[in-house]
């Protein structure tokens, strides 16, 4: 009898840590200005500092999952009745990193016989992390898909919403882990003039997205990028 009650709740455990670790990934694989500059990232300065930047978008998306799950109302009424000026905020942030990224010249960054430094790794992370914590509109799609996948409910115990939360922060990183790994492996393929082009794609690309959020935002449309 004890038996069977651990194997449920080990059961129950394992069901919560699998749809938090498919939530975790649904929320990163979108190919956005995110994406685009973890890609930038990687191929610019390595797998290793790419690696750190999609870590500071997990650690946010997981802080927001957070709210989300134990359902922090204040902070969602905040979201709802200031959504306009979010998305615009937002859009501008995203709009400066692409021009930043545009300008950059990755000559001056491709150094490989200088060792990664502690504090660029760090500066990499929060870059990330304040870059995706712009944008919390992304609270309504961890909604969307905590209730697609049932995931958690009122009765859920403390140890459940912990793991749940556990899950989507590992989901993240398993996700941030395998792009920076298959980016690496291309970067070898690529000299100064290949590393510039990815400069003017990348920063022209999250321009566009940053502009069309802002138009769309204008429109009264939700964007979550």
């Amino acid at each position: 009898m004890l038996f069977l009650f651990f194997f449920e709740i080990f059961a129950a455990m394992i069901d919560v840590f699998t749809k938090g670790y498919i939530i975790g990934i649904c929320t990163s694989v979108p190919v956005g200005p995110i994406a685009i500059l973890c890609i930038q990232r990687t191929l610019n300065k390595g797998r290793l500092q790419g690696f750190f930047f999609g870590l500071g978008a997990a650690t946010s998306d997981c802080i927001y999952a957070t709210i989300a799950l134990f359902g922090l109302s204040f902070v969602l009424d905040f979201i709802k009745q200031n959504q306009l000026a979010i998305q615009i905020i937002g859009s501008l942030i995203i709009l400066f990193f692409g021009i930043y990224i545009f300008f950059n010249n990755p000559v001056k960054v491709l150094n490989k016989n200088e060792p990664v430094k502690a504090i660029s790794l760090s500066q990499d992370y929060f870059s990330s992390f304040f870059l995706t914590l712009s944008n919390p509109l992304i609270i309504f799609l961890f909604l969307g898909l905590f209730a697609r996948f049932n995931f958690l409910t009122q009765e859920t115990s403390i140890w459940e919403s912990l793991v749940g939360v556990a899950s989507v922060f590992a989901g993240a990183i398993t996700w941030w882990f395998l792009i920076t790994l298959v980016v690496s492996i291309f970067r070898k393929k690529f000299n100064i003039r290949g590393l510039w082009i990815v400069n003017k794609t990348t920063g022209s690309l999250i321009a566009l997205l940053a502009i069309c959020g802002f138009i769309l935002s204008l429109l009264g449309k939700s964007v979550v990028v």
